[in-house]
């Protein structure tokens, strides 16, 4: 226990109340869990008053409503601007009881009202068919962080505090939780947090002791491990240990008045004395009972305290009759008739503990983010265009030439503070190096003079950890800004997860009225497969947007520009948009170019189209019908593939009629009715004939486009070429031959599929196989790709 001071913090009359304010939160909490009637035991408890299905998990909800009301006493002492972040798995009970204690639940849902029968449907709502999740759900106010998948609740609180100076979150980080990869990172947090710019995080380790079915690791390492543990993190702690409610009333209020203290100390001393010194932030580990308050034995079994108490104790009422009279013993301790009037209103005193108005934790519109968010100040992306005479002319590499824009969007929006660019140690890597002409990456640790780029405040955020990038980045946009993440196409894979999750908030916040949309969570993948020959096998899968497009069709966007214009224009848009998960994907190589700003803006903005200028088949040959065969293309290196298998072909059989079709929004290819951006079949039609074959150069695993076609009437003549695990230390041409994509085995897959080429046809193969055995040699002789295709160039 933290030791008492002389004068207790807490005055008796205060005492009490936060006690039955506590007490009044558990009442709630198990009345969801269990009660489908009879909300204030007006009358016996009877089987029929019970839900049938109990579900729910009991086990952190008395601690984390503990923490609340106690944080609830310091908003108003200190008139802070706080909010709450519930990390433990299934925290629902508590974020849902409190909040409505609080009034700002039922402002939200009138219907869930203060009174006898709004307790009956905010008990009878919780995990029921057409209810509310048992998580910190996007439906309950105040949440930012939903718990339902561990790990995350720090990092998204340090989020949320960037560049919000006097936001403070208290982040209730689960003793289950902080065993997970990224939290356990997330702890590094303190080293990129700036003082004087930035908030701050309280977390509160709540170590009570098990998971579902195990005990945790920081409850069974020795209190001395544990401390020095979280003092090597950096972290001052404080400990509040205990079961006695009283002493932990005592402790928790003298501990929080110290941290709350410390906190506005360091702050003071950066802003007014300019001290960034790295101070050590405070913390708190909260040790109490799993199940606190709860049942204490159970059919002979020890409940309390135990990793039994975890989801529902009494279990079983309908076939133990003394389960039922447990549940109305557990129940009448809170004593409801001193918390709850005679029509179900929490009683004045104690209602007037909490904050009012925007202080109240489920009403801070940090927590609804959108209402805070405000449009980015852009450049014109035209004015980085790139020439592209003679068409095809080599760039210095799309990123590269994108950093530049990126640079001035951090420097246009400097003032207001809310623009951050994320990544795993990749910002330059990436071709993004422009930006550090304007800013550096936030780094709050140690600096050596040799050091390049590091300093307090800077709009880089940078850790060679993608969970903890993406976590910084999502409470970034969840509190109402904007940012950008790159990261290497493979390693994206880390964050599967953690975008499942965020896909799903943004999927339930579009049915939530009263959640205002927020800026869009951009992924930029560069350092992409086709260009990993120095790294190889490891660095090369470009399977996350097959991941990505898994989920509803209302919040993804995937983008593949085949050059820097497109690129510009793409991202433009992304960075304009609202509440999409876009993900574009781009090389960092020199690369050709091919449209003018002008065509790249309508290339962008249909999605996909024919490139005329490309293909033959407007050029009098024939009778101008249909062409004999489509090369279509999504990606820049297929896109360049593509039109030098085509210059092959017109050069070599100049009596076919090809059209090439590139594709920048790869959800045309679905049909409008699975995607907003799909297009109807007659438009598929005209672009990808009825009949005819296609050749489809594909960015990532070819499954992917058959997937995304499989309905359409020319599916059958549909031939997808692109990745298929094939990868090794070797050139970058070599990269596209392993994997059949190259322009070679391109010309032969259109050869396959037109019989009218004959003999002249089949002599084109053997030339093409032939040269796939020189190229073959040449590399393994030269160690670079042979000069007909290092040096080819389009001609017009």
């Amino acid at each position: 226990m933290t030791a008492l001071q002389e004068q207790p913090t807490l005055a008796p009359e205060m005492l009490q109340k936060i006690d039955a304010y506590w007490r009044a939160a558990n009442y709630l909490s198990v009345g969801q869990i269990y009660l489908c009637d009879n909300p204030l035991l007006k009358r016996p408890l009877e089987l029929s008053d019970v839900k049938h299905m109990l579900l729910g998990h009991w086990g952190t909800t008395p601690g984390q409503n503990f923490i609340y009301a106690h944080l609830n006493r310091i908003i108003k002492q200190f008139d802070l601007d706080m909010i709450y972040v519930s990390g433990p798995g299934h925290g629902g009970p508590s974020v849902v009881a409190n909040t409505y204690l609080e009034g700002s639940y039922s402002e939200i849902y009138p219907e869930i009202s203060h009174d006898e029968a709004g307790l009956r449907k905010l008990f009878i709502q919780f995990s029921f068919p057409g209810g509310i999740p048992s998580h910190a759900s996007p439906e309950c106010p105040g949440s930012i962080h939903e718990g339902g998948e561990l790990g995350y609740s720090l990092s998204h609180s340090f989020g949320a505090v960037f560049d919000n100076p006097d936001l403070i979150v208290a982040c209730v980080v689960g003793d289950g939780e902080a065993e997970t990869g990224p939290l356990a990172t997330a702890w590094h947090s303190n080293k990129f947090l700036n003082p004087a710019s930035d908030g701050a995080v309280l977390p509160i380790l709540h170590l009570n002791g098990y998971k579902i079915a195990n005990p945790t690791v920081l409850a069974r390492i020795e209190h001395e491990e544990l401390d020095q543990l979280l003092r090597g993190y950096g972290w001052t702690p404080y400990f509040v240990e205990g079961d006695d409610p009283e002493l932990m009333h005592e402790a928790m209020a003298t501990t929080l008045d110290t941290c709350v203290e410390k906190i506005k100390s360091i702050q003071h001393d950066a802003r007014q004395h300019g001290n960034l010194t790295r101070p050590r932030w405070p913390m708190i580990v909260l040790k109490s009972p799993k199940g606190w308050t709860g049942p204490k034995v159970v059919d002979g079994v020890p409940i309390e305290g135990t990793f039994h108490a975890h989801q529902v104790p009494l279990s079983d009422p309908a076939t133990h009759p003394e389960h039922l009279r447990m549940l109305e013993d557990w129940l009448r301790s809170y004593r409801p008739d001193e918390l709850f009037d005679e029509a179900g209103r929490l009683k004045p005193e104690l209602a007037e503990l909490a904050p009012t108005g925007a202080r109240r934790m489920g009403a801070n519109p940090h927590a609804n983010g959108g209402m805070l968010l405000r449009d980015l100040k852009m450049p014109n992306y035209r004015d980085y265009a790139v020439d592209v005479f003679p068409r095809g002319v080599m760039g210095i590499g799309d990123t590269h030439a994108m950093g530049p824009f990126v640079r001035d969007i951090i420097k246009l929006n400097a003032e207001q503070q809310n623009f951050r660019v994320f990544g795993p140690d990749e910002t330059a890597s990436n071709g993004l190096e422009a930006v550090f002409d304007v800013t550096s990456r936030q780094w709050d640790a140690r600096t050596q003079p040799d050091d390049e780029f590091l300093a307090p405040a800077g709009r880089v955020m940078e850790m060679l950890s993608e969970h903890q990038c993406e976590g910084w980045l999502e409470g970034y946009l969840l509190t109402g800004r904007h940012g950008l993440f790159n990261c290497y196409e493979a390693f994206i894979h880390i964050v599967d997860s953690m975008f499942n999750q965020h896909a799903k908030w943004l999927k339930v916040t579009n049915g939530l009225p009263w959640r205002h949309k927020i800026a869009s969570l951009n992924y930029l993948l560069a350092s992409h497969v086709w260009r990993q020959d120095h790294n190889g096998f490891t660095h090369q899968d470009p399977g996350f947007i097959d991941h990505v497009v898994n989920k509803k069709a209302s919040v993804v966007r995937v983008y593949l520009p085949p050059d820097t214009n497109c690129m510009l224009s793409v991202m433009d848009h992304c960075l304009r948009s609202r509440h999409y998960v876009n993900v574009v994907i781009a090389g960092k190589h020199p690369a050709p170019q091919w449209l003018s700003m002008e065509a790249a803006e309508k290339h962008c903005a249909d999605g996909i189209g024919i490139w005329d200028w490309a293909g033959n088949e407007g050029e009098g040959n024939g009778d101008g019908g249909e062409p004999d065969v489509v090369m279509a293309c999504c990606g820049d290196v297929p896109t360049l593939e593509t039109l030098a298998a085509v210059s092959i072909l017109r050069e070599h059989l100049p009596e076919l009629k090809i059209r090439v079709v590139n594709v920048v929004d790869l959800m045309k290819l679905q049909p409008h009715s699975e995607h907003p951006h799909g297009l109807a079949d007659p438009g598929f039609d005209a672009l990808f004939t009825k009949n005819k074959p296609v050749i489809f150069a594909f960015h990532a695993y070819p499954w992917l486009i058959h997937r995304l076609t499989y309905r359409r009437t020319n599916h059958e003549n549909l031939h997808v070429r692109g990745y298929k695990e094939e990868g090794t230390i070797t050139t970058p041409f070599d990269m596209t031959v392993l994997n059949d994509l190259d322009r070679f085995h391109l010309v032969m897959d259109a050869i396959d599929r037109l019989p009218q080429t004959g003999e002249k046809g089949q002599a084109l193969k053997r030339q093409l196989t032939a040269k796939l055995a020189e190229h073959r040699q040449y590399i393994c002789k030269h160690g670079q790709d042979m000069p007909e295709v290092r040096e080819w160039r389009w001609r017009d």
